[in-house]
């Protein structure tokens, strides 16, 4: 589950409101919703918040309002604004009762040989100088001469054979980390678990995730 607080103004520090997030993944990995609900100190209520999930991604005045934080931070700034200890997760879901659907549709033809895929993790928002840092010992990027691409990783975990880069996508637009997996016989848990891993771990720099796409 990811959180989120919620400012009035950017560069507040005393948050107003508190985001929940989850995505809901298919069985290949991809995004097919996100389920989100809001505590908002004004009304002292969770409630289904899919209007604010969708605004963080496409509205950058509303992503300077908001921070991603864990479970820890998220639970101290409930106590602060007066709701008390904050709800276990599975009764936070509770509050899922409107999805954001996200696109979906069959992967490309692109060539690539049988048992491997590539996916893509798109972010909205900008990365600064040290957010790009902690990008780069999070995900153990090589530099490359491509301008548009950070850097590229290799590793293998479960069997599989895996190759990560952290793209540019034009100015201050998004980011994404593309993905290609090369299945082993071990289990596919192993791929999910690399996904999740780098989804957090560019989330924590800043970023906010909008989807997980397959593209072979």
């Amino acid at each position: 589950m990811d959180y989120y607080l919620i400012f009035a103004s950017a560069g507040d520090v005393t948050p107003v409101d508190i985001l929940i997030e989850e995505f809901v993944l298919c069985d290949d990995f991809t995004a097919a919703w996100i389920d989100s609900a809001a505590w908002r100190s004004e009304t002292g209520a969770w409630a289904a918040a899919p209007g604010l999930s969708r605004e963080i991604r496409s509205d950058p005045g509303m992503r300077g309002r908001a921070r991603a934080v864990g479970r820890n931070a998220a639970s101290e700034a409930y106590t602060l604004l007066g709701g008390g200890d904050l709800p276990e997760e599975p009764d936070l879901r509770g509050h899922f009762d409107d999805r954001v659907p996200l696109p979906a549709a069959a992967p490309l033809d692109l060539g690539t040989s049988s048992g491997t895929r590539r996916y893509r993790i798109l972010f909205a928002g900008d990365l600064g100088d040290e957010g790009l840092m902690g990008a780069r010992e999070a995900l153990r990027l090589e530099p490359t001469d491509n301008p548009r691409v950070v850097g590229t990783a290799t590793g293998s975990v479960g069997g599989h054979g895996f190759a990560w880069e952290l793209r540019r996508i034009g100015a201050g637009i998004a980011w994404c980390v593309d993905v290609t997996v090369r299945l082993g016989t071990g289990p596919a848990t192993a791929l999910g678990a690399l996904l999740h891993h780098h989804r957090q771990a560019i989330r924590e720099q800043g970023l906010i995730p909008v989807t997980i796409e397959r593209f072979a």
